[in-house]
């Protein structure tokens, strides 16, 4: 544990005992104790008298002896892969292309696809190793069930993707859910909408469908019980498991803000919440072009960031 300043998981307190504790565990506005230790490495805790609540803390630590400590807390990051240019800073909504790099990579391996030269074209595609049937059939019913919705514009607004998703989402026998709301929906459109229109192509539609999966597989792993929710603790695995890394005090913000009364979290609110994390993160690199961690707004540019999230 030496050096390890991240938050410890729950397995740690479930095979590591407790070296010493106050003797009665009340509501009170001081708690004092004091104890003999042996020279080593130790984590202290201090919790609320209920769980799930919020509160304030001032912990102080006298020692007969010297001592160094220091506070346990993540580093707030994002696993990204390694990108050669830096995004350019998302100034207007149609500028929102330039930080969306993923979308574009595909988007280029689209193009070279139909720049291929005409024996190549004729030539069946190879099936990918560990590609099914069902996959293929979920795909061309996305396709089908997208172009009857879309219309000849071939382009979807919330309410239209709204319906696609929970057209599909609802097949699924395994997963519990009540589908996805209009607030969802729309905030997936602002995620990957590349040109300000407030509407998905199919090429983006196809490209959030695979985060959603994505996604859908993490909660999955964490809702055992099939119940349709995950409880506030294992909310916090799974954002990491995404490839969120975020500090105690976010982990509080998103329970609140995305928890119900009994500090569970359904499919519709995790989905949504991994979006918001999703594009915030993508705007904030997107400004920050030094790579230092801090970026400087205008009220102009701060206002079309948040309210189109």
């Amino acid at each position: 544990m030496h050096g390890n300043k991240q938050h410890l998981q729950k397995n740690f307190f479930l095979y590591n005992a407790s070296k010493a504790r106050s003797k009665t565990y009340i509501n009170m506005r001081e708690v004092s104790e004091r104890f003999r230790l042996p020279p080593s490495e130790y984590v202290i805790v201090p919790s609320t008298y209920e769980p799930h609540q919020e509160g304030e803390f001032i912990l102080r630590v006298f020692s007969e002896k010297r001592n160094l400590s220091e506070e346990v807390e993540n580093t707030i990051s994002v696993d990204r892969p390694v990108k050669k240019k830096k995004p350019k800073p998302i100034i207007f909504v149609s500028d929102r292309a330039n930080s969306n790099k993923e979308l574009g990579v595909d988007q280029e391996s689209e193009e070279g696809k139909d720049k291929t030269s005409p024996d190549k074209q004729e030539k069946a595609p190879q099936p990918r190793p560990g590609n099914t049937d069902q996959e293929s059939e979920e795909q061309q019913q996305f396709r089908n069930i997208f172009r009857q919705i879309a219309g000849d514009d071939m382009e979807i607004c919330a309410d239209e993707l709204k319906n696609i998703l929970n057209t599909v989402v609802n097949k699924y026998e395994d997963l519990k859910t009540q589908g996805f709301t209009l607030e969802s929906c729309r905030s997936m459109i602002a995620l990957l909408d590349t040109d300000g229109s407030g509407r998905l192509n199919l090429q983006e539609f196809h490209h959030l469908w695979k985060k959603i999966k994505t996604w859908q597989k993490i909660f999955k792993r964490y809702d055992t019980d099939q119940s349709g929710t995950i409880n506030s603790y294992e909310m916090r695995n799974a954002v990491n498991d995404a490839g969120f890394h975020l500090n105690s005090q976010l982990y509080d913000i998103i329970t609140m803000r995305y928890a119900d009364k009994y500090m569970n979290i359904d499919f519709d609110s995790f989905i949504c919440c991994f979006v918001r994390l999703e594009g915030m993160f993508r705007a904030f690199n997107a400004f920050d072009k030094d790579g230092d961690g801090i970026i400087k707004l205008n009220v102009l540019e701060w206002l079309q960031l948040t309210m189109y999230a």
